[in-house]
């Protein structure tokens, strides 16, 4: 095959697996297509230079991220007033940097290739972890859609997780994936040599077994815990979640305030029967909960009328020593009587949403993003709340606990391992995905929670404006999933869990060892100093 024609049917290839890549993931929800996804670009790679290697790559994480984070030009444009073109442009700006992991990734392949051959297609998998574990942190971080989120339905396959994090159901994708490249690899070298070359070149025994022992342990280990924890006796507590569906447009719109608390008042009335605990959405209240008694007063007899504790979303206003003002997003946990017995800080703020970096040298026009006075300040502090009242976690142990993560927050898997860590019987999600519109994102977001749920063996109880609303027990069962902009009150019934999984305790520490292991091969890999074609 010509060069020309050789880079056609590479770049071919590499944006096969670009195009695939989204439909593994809400809505398309086609997640079977993930342990398949990387092999068009695995076999695009084996006759790439180095080069080549990066920029096959960095294409295909371009066409796959425009097409997973498409939703941000619906937040940008509709709900920040962000011009419709510098909204696409943004958005892929933002794929065009989610990309450059990919282009690593292909450029580290290529060069293990070179170097480590018979290593190189087994170490794939520790480098993709190591780069989802960056994308994780750097710059803030953005884990949307790491590759294991696709079998968030498959939860045979998603139960490692209570040990590895998400990043185990990523590692044993890729190394599927890779399998399947050298067999084919392998395959096509047998049909392409001459007879009596063919016995030079023996089956690679090693990359499919090691992927069919790693897919079948993980899949035992699933069944056999799905199948333990159905027999396991649990105590469990009643919620009531509200879902008031209100317009973004019309979320802060003093004319729209008083049907929004009617909303709100309303639908939790139906919520609270039977029900411990009610919920409230991230940002609920149409007013400043602290600062306006007449509308607080109204919550709060809400809460004494059912004799129900309330959590609700309300941004906080507070003022730096100099007097200037600022926000935080916070959550209020309300008792029977309606005092405040406790209040969350979000801690992880979005960029560009609830603050802008670097505010003063960027364009003017990306504040609009911003609700409320000025940016919004992070929290300090991973708050666990208490119930005020019962049903107890037991008699000796005291009051169910909780922890709550505001939108955003609950896709980074270290934060939420930290309220499971430090006591919380049960997770508590609240967001406002009205922002996305009609898009892929709220499915997308709600996908991912199913992870916190199994990582740390704890139920989940989300709240969101205009959904998806739910509950979500420890083993990544989708217990109730509400309908997107619809109004609902939803009530359920979740298993409490004190115990802690290897991940509650020990966070990340399978990314550690990924990182580790990369680290070791990129050192092996330049003492035979690979030479770079291209």
């Amino acid at each position: 095959m010509s060069p020309r024609r050789l880079l056609v049917a590479q770049t071919l290839l590499a944006g096969l697996t670009g195009l695939l890549y989204p439909l593994c993931f809400p809505d398309f929800d086609l997640g079977f297509l993930a342990w398949v996804v990387l092999l068009p670009l695995h076999l695009a790679l084996a006759k790439a230079s180095l080069r080549q290697a990066f920029w096959l790559g960095w294409l295909t994480g371009l066409l796959a991220f425009v097409g997973v984070v498409s939703w941000v030009v619906t937040a940008m444009h509709l709900y920040g007033n962000v011009p419709l073109g510098i909204s696409y442009g943004l958005m892929v700006l933002l794929a065009t940097y989610l990309g450059l992991y990919v282009g690593l990734y292909t450029l580290g392949a290529a060069w293990l290739q070179r170097a480590l051959p018979r290593l190189s297609l087994l170490g794939a998998p520790f480098l993709w972890v190591t780069l989802e574990w960056l994308r994780t942190y750097l710059f803030s971080g953005l884990p949307w859609d790491l590759l294991g989120y696709s079998q968030y339905r498959w939860l045979p396959a998603i139960q490692i997780a209570d040990h590895t994090g998400v990043y185990g159901v990523s590692f044993v994708i890729v190394l599927v994936n890779a399998a399947l490249a050298d067999t084919a690899l392998w395959l096509r070298h047998r049909l392409r040599q001459p007879s009596e070359e063919q016995q030079a070149a023996p089956f690679p025994w090693l990359s499919p077994v090691t992927a069919i022992l790693s897919m079948s342990l993980t899949l035992l280990y699933g069944e056999a815990h799905i199948e333990a924890a159905s027999k396991a006796p649990a105590r469990s507590l009643t919620i009531g979640l509200v879902q008031a569906n209100i317009d973004q447009a019309h979320k802060w719109d003093d004319a729209y305030r008083r049907e929004t608390l009617d909303r709100y008042l309303r639908l939790t009335t139906e919520a609270a029967r039977g029900s411990d605990l009610l919920i409230w959405p991230e940002a609920a209240t149409p007013f400043l909960f602290e600062r306006e008694a007449a509308y607080r007063e109204e919550v709060t007899n809400l809460a004494r009328t059912q004799q129900v504790p309330l959590l609700l979303g309300s941004p906080a206003l507070r003022y730096y020593p100099d007097g200037r003002p600022y926000l935080l997003n916070s959550a209020y946990l309300l008792a029977q009587d309606g005092t405040i017995v406790g209040r969350y800080d979000k801690q992880h703020l979005v960029p560009f949403g609830e603050y802008i970096p670097l505010k003063s040298s960027l364009l003017f026009f990306l504040d609009k993003l911003v609700e409320g006075i000025g940016d919004f300040e992070a929290g300090r502090v991973a708050t666990i709340f208490s119930l005020p009242a019962q049903p107890a976690f037991s008699d000796a142990e005291g009051p169910a606990r909780f922890g709550v993560l505001i939108c955003y927050e609950v896709i980074f898997p270290n934060l939420v391992r930290e309220f499971a860590r430090d006591g919380a019987d049960f997770i508590v999600t609240i967001t406002n995905d009205a922002w996305f519109g009609p898009s892929s994102a709220p499915f997308q977001h709600f996908g991912m929670v199913v992870f916190r749920a199994v990582e740390n063996r704890r139920a989940v109880a989300r709240a969101a404006n205009t959904g998806i609303s739910g509950f979500i027990d420890p083993q990544g069962r989708i217990l109730q999933a509400t309908p997107t902009f619809e109004e609902r009150a939803v009530t359920g019934t979740i298993p409490l869990n004190r115990t802690l999984t290897v991940y509650s305790r020990y966070g990340d520490v399978f990314a550690y060892a990924c990182v580790i292991i990369t680290g070791l091969l990129a050192v092996a890999a330049r003492r035979r100093r690979p030479e770079a074609k291209g």
